[in-house]
């Protein structure tokens, strides 16, 4: 008898916990196409990027993180740019780009690191006119702003200069995204030459290798 009630509890238990699995999935939120669809290619080209103004920056050590073009439901929305506080002192971002690859466009995502690595060539504007980032430098813990290059508010922000030598258009190019018909063909290099030696923080060489392999559109 002892057996055999135990056999029924824990049957019991069993159903329990059955109940319990099948009420937690029911309740989760799906995952969106974007995020199960690891790889998937867009086969139209994003638009070209558009001419704006970019806001002051108000917080010391904050990066510029230029806006972009994301996909999702169907369509490109863009995405604005925003300044962010260095994750610590001496890093700098590498924004993101869409490259042509087997007749779609792939979106590599920008990251986080000593040197701003390749971003295609694109010219995203305030200090990333293709190759490096103009818009300051470190000087120690404290970032430096070009205000050729960058707005920022002066009565909070102290840490300031002027270049103007630094500032170039990349002949006013605005495709958003490189190879393909109509894209920017630019190649990294495995040590990017620069002209502008006086901000070597800022221009780094960057090996191909050292950035993430990340083709996944932006939402």
């Amino acid at each position: 008898m002892a057996n055999k009630k135990s056999m029924q509890k824990l049957h019991l238990i069993r159903a329990a916990v059955a109940a319990f699995v099948f009420v937690a999935f029911i309740a989760a939120p799906m995952p969106s196409p974007a995020q199960v669809a690891v790889g998937i290619g867009v086969a139209l080209a994003p638009p070209a990027m558009p001419v704006y103004a970019q806001p002051a920056s108000y917080r010391p050590n904050s990066i510029w993180t230029p806006a972009y073009w994301a996909w999702g439901s169907g369509r490109y929305r863009w995405v604005a740019g925003s300044w962010v506080v260095a994750p610590a002192a001496g890093q700098l971002y590498t924004p993101g780009y869409w490259g042509y690859r087997s007749s779609r466009y792939y979106w590599h995502g920008g990251y986080w690191g000593r040197t701003v690595g390749f971003y295609g060539g694109i010219n995203y504007g305030h200090g990333y006119s293709g190759t490096g980032y103009v818009g300051g430098r470190w000087s120690g813990n404290a970032f430096r702003y070009n205000t050729a290059v960058s707005n920022v508010n002066r009565t909070v922000i102290h840490n300031t200069y002027v270049d103007k030598t630094v500032v170039y258009h990349n002949g006013y190019n605005h495709v958003s995204y490189n190879g393909g018909k109509g894209g920017i063909h630019a190649q990294p290099a495995t040590r990017e030459v620069t002209s502008h030696q006086h901000a070597p923080t800022t221009q780094q060489p960057h090996h191909q290798d050292a950035a993430p392999k990340s083709h996944n559109p932006p939402q």
